[in-house]
């Protein structure tokens, strides 16, 4: 191929992409205006659009609080982000539905007092698995990330107010629950078993996480500005954290959390 080949092609392109160009800039506005066009019109027909994000914070908690946990040393609630995006639809002036997904994490550490704990650790010492009823400390950290769907029940109070309710389902997508025992003694299966010292025997039962969870979900929001939304709710789990036929933990663990957040309102 000879220079005057190779120079008449490059030329060719150029004037080929100085032709595209301005084409290509003055379809931008134009999707732009398509995508405004198309919200407006859901908006029209009773549909709203919103992105939102939050921090939540709570436990996961037995209820009620069973007799061998004796005291509650100490409660850290760690970092946990929710991000949604979510669709409502206005079918009178006061009622509509909501629907959504939100990615979330839920998670806590926790210290208490218990006696006559069930519990399966590993020991330190290397002398392997302890199980029986556990009395001294113990220690205990959860973060769970979930996908969850609700779908809510929306009234309309006045201009800036709105309540809404409603169940919803979730999925773990990853999950950790794991803690140690430390400070005290177990009794060989039961209560009445034989009596051995242990100093510190760990546990982790991040395998054994249920994967499904749903429960019921209540909240408010306030439209501080057109397009801003300041919102506040309360998730319930309302199964378990651990398969009924989990026996490592003996009672049901139930995910409590409040989320204080914002929505962007398109």
């Amino acid at each position: 191929m000879t220079l005057t080949h190779i120079f008449s092609r490059t030329k060719r392109y150029t004037l080929l992409l100085l032709t595209l160009l301005p084409l290509y800039t003055l379809a931008q506005p134009r999707e732009a205006k398509e995508t405004d066009k198309n919200l407006l019109k859901a908006a029209l027909k009773g549909w709203h659009v919103r992105l939102g994000a939050g921090l939540s914070m709570g436990g996961t908690s037995p209820l009620p609080l069973p007799a061998e946990i004796r005291k509650i040393e100490s409660y850290k609630p760690t970092l946990c982000i929710a991000l949604e995006g979510d669709v409502q639809k206005k079918f009178t002036d006061r009622w509509g539905m909501m629907v959504g997904v939100r990615f979330e994490n839920k998670g806590m550490k926790t210290d208490a007092t218990v006696k006559n704990y069930h519990m399966e650790a590993v020991n330190v010492d290397g002398s392997g698995t302890v199980v029986g009823a556990w009395t001294g400390r113990v220690k205990t950290e959860v973060n769970n990330t979930y996908l969850t769907f609700p779908i809510l029940a929306t009234y309309t109070l006045n201009s800036r107010w709105q309540i809404m309710a409603g169940p919803y389902v979730a999925w773990m997508m990853s999950g950790d629950f794991k803690g140690e025992a430390y400070d005290g003694y177990i009794r060989d299966q039961n209560p009445t078993g034989e009596k051995a010292e242990v100093t510190r025997a760990t546990y982790d039962f991040s395998d054994d996480l249920r994967r499904f969870h749903w429960g019921v979900q209540a909240g408010a929001e306030f439209k501080a500005y057109k397009h801003l939304a300041v919102n506040l709710n309360l998730q319930w789990g309302l199964n378990g954290i651990f398969p009924s036929d989990f026996g490592s933990v003996t009672f049901a663990l139930y995910p409590i959390y409040g989320t204080l957040g914002f929505s962007y309102l398109f």
